[in-house]
């Protein structure tokens, strides 16, 4: 079986397991849940255990690494990243027919490539190339597909249903994922993760200070970010918005 198939399986693997624990956690929702989180009990259990792995293991790696590399080391990995994600951006805002935001996400990709040694400097900011991050998920936001219920994946945090399934798609599209050699994967996959969570380290130190309930917190700000961020920083009313869809004119 070659490499192709074997992610194909993987995925399907993948959808069939998120399909069967929503059936197997709808009953813990009562006439109470809030209706954005009918699956509150499974996602607060998912959110502990990502919290105890957190603390264990990827805050201590992540501070470590905060405090041995060089400010200027973190940046290039951060912009090498973010470059690989301007690829499939271009892809995303091409299927939401954005002209503008696609060309400068080609543009940014191929200027940083190039002139930025692979993406290690940003040097498409310096030109005034604009940044337009947007995923498969963000793709069916914009067709109508509805968020369904909030659900917290392990690891991976905070999403819903609609950009859970969506995660298999961008899976395709990450270049970084898809590199044939395993061990070069698996470790481009662990410095991308350090690296992610060194960037969340302030944001979560403020979290632990100010919120009463981190989960809750965690939650609405990710529903209230993610929903902004579909529709461009102007998304509708809530009333509005719980009507039958359209694709979003810009």
């Amino acid at each position: 079986m070659n490499f192709k198939k074997t992610r194909v399986y993987k995925n399907l693997s993948s959808l069939g397991l998120l399909m069967a624990l929503l059936l197997l956690t709808a009953c813990a929702s009562g006439p109470s849940a809030n209706p954005r989180d009918p699956l509150e009990p499974f996602n607060r259990g998912v959110f502990k255990f990502n919290d105890v792995v957190d603390r264990a293991v990827l805050k201590p790696v992540a501070t470590v690494y905060v405090e041995v590399a060089p400010r200027l080391v973190r940046q290039g990995v951060t912009n090498f990243f973010e470059n690989l994600e301007d690829a499939w951006s271009f892809v995303n805002n091409g299927l939401q027919f954005k002209g503008e935001a696609a060309t400068e996400s080609l543009f940014r990709f191929g200027v940083n490539s190039t002139l930025g040694l692979g993406g290690v400097l940003d040097v498409a900011s310096e030109m005034r190339l604009d940044k337009h991050s947007k995923d498969f998920g963000h793709t069916l936001g914009f067709w109508g597909v509805g968020p369904g219920p909030y659900l917290v994946l392990p690891i991976f945090g905070p999403s819903t249903v609609r950009d859970g399934m969506a995660r298999m798609v961008d899976s395709q599209g990450d270049i970084a994922g898809n590199i044939g050699h395993v061990p070069t994967r698996n470790s481009v996959a662990f410095v991308r993760g350090v690296d992610k969570r060194a960037g969340l380290l302030k944001a979560t130190a403020m979290l632990d200070e100010i919120a009463l309930d981190r989960y809750t917190f965690s939650r609405d700000s990710y529903l209230q970010s993610r929903r902004s961020a579909i529709y461009d920083g102007n998304p509708p009313d809530e009333i509005e918005a719980d009507k039958p869809t359209e694709p979003v004119e810009k």
